[in-house]
């Protein structure tokens, strides 16, 4: 189950409500949906992979991923956080098999070697489908990172072809640069990647015992499926369910989780400040995608998404995206307030057609 709605509003304006960063070859290549599909397809084949997104781009994902049944594809009417989407597909695939495990992944990551990410995930089904636990996916952090969630390590709890997983203690939120640094240097802390395994009926177990306001609108739901009354029922469970992430519903409060620790080189595709990770860059530091020239221009990242030519003269520390609807320009330092700058430009009529 591939998580695949929201804007990607961090790469604006290549990123846009119509045209979102999943659907995008931000990396090269293929869109970073098509990248997921690819990384899993060898252990789950296109009958068994699902996508849930927005009803505005739904029609979008079909195109990209034609080799999916289109019956695999479920489109929320609007964003109601990650409890909801995952429990949406929880219902749904429960309702066609009540055995049901699900491996929830994310659109917008970039993860290597997809080699060791299946072995993992086969790790965590096994546990999964071993007793009672919802499993969760923790990254060896290979830096201090400030705009990553973590996972304080427990107990360890089995070691098996190679991996080993541990109880969890805590989940920690994104720490300031010194509480970073400490848990980097600590050994018990790994990067929260927000990939799951667990039985569908495990989960809804859980959504019912810590979100019964999320579970009951689903309960509700369930009864539409099949029925001519699914397609208002939707609406209605998007109306009335509460909004609230998966870690903060279930996984901060569940005492039945499981970490499997992965050594992968793992990127959650989140901003521009990505691609400087993700991308090669030159002597000085830069990574130029497209039509560039930069001259005296050090640790800076261009990206040109036209045939028109862009030069940089004597700068640093800023990325420069240009598309043909819009421009931005930003230092590094504020790349993480972009919500600042698309919540101006939303509350301007004028501006409306660049989002």
């Amino acid at each position: 189950m591939i998580l695949a709605g929201g804007v990607g509003e961090r790469f604006w304006p290549l990123s846009r409500r119509k045209r979102p960063k999943q659907l995008l070859p931000i990396l090269g290549g293929k869109t970073l949906l098509e990248a997921t599909i690819d990384r899993i397809e060898p252990d789950f084949p296109p009958e068994r992979t699902w996508i849930v997104t927005g009803q505005e781009i739904a029609g979008a994902v079909r195109e990209k991923v034609g080799q999916l049944p289109s019956g695999n594809i479920f489109s929320e009417p609007r964003g109601n956080n990650t409890c909801l989407a995952i429990g949406l597909a929880a219902i749904e695939l429960s309702s066609r098999d009540t055995d049901a495990t699900l491996v929830v992944l994310s659109a917008d990551h970039a993860i290597e070697p997809a080699s060791t990410l299946r072995r993992v995930l086969r790790e965590g089904v096994r546990l999964a489908q071993s007793d009672d636990h919802l499993i969760t996916i923790g990254i060896t952090p290979t830096r201090a990172e400030t705009g990553y969630g973590y996972i304080e390590l427990g107990p360890n709890f089995a070691t098996s072809d190679g991996l080993s997983s541990y109880q969890v203690e805590a989940f920690r939120e994104k720490p300031d640069r010194t509480t970073a640094q400490d848990y980097y240097f600590d050994h018990r802390h790994l990067w929260n990647a927000g990939i799951f395994v667990w039985t569908a009926k495990s989960l809804l177990a859980a959504i019912e015992k810590y979100r019964p306001g999320v579970y009951k609108p689903l309960k509700t739901y369930q009864k539409a499926i099949g029925t001519p009354s699914q397609s208002q029922a939707l609406v209605e469970l998007y109306e009335t369910a509460e909004s609230v992430s998966i870690d903060v519903a279930v996984l901060e409060k569940a005492d039945n989780v499981i970490v499997i620790k992965a050594d992968l080189a793992w990127d959650d595709v989140g901003s521009w400040l990505s691609l400087g990770r993700l991308q090669k860059a030159n002597d000085d530091s830069n990574v130029l995608v497209g039509p560039t020239v930069a001259l005296d221009s050090f640790d800076s990242t261009v990206y040109n998404d036209t045939d028109e030519l862009v030069c940089t003269f004597g700068i640093s520390d800023l990325i420069l995206v240009r598309t043909g609807k819009a421009t931005l320009l930003v230092h590094k330092s504020r790349v993480d307030d972009m919500k600042a700058l698309m919540e101006k430009l939303k509350s301007d009529e004028r501006w409306q057609e660049y989002l």
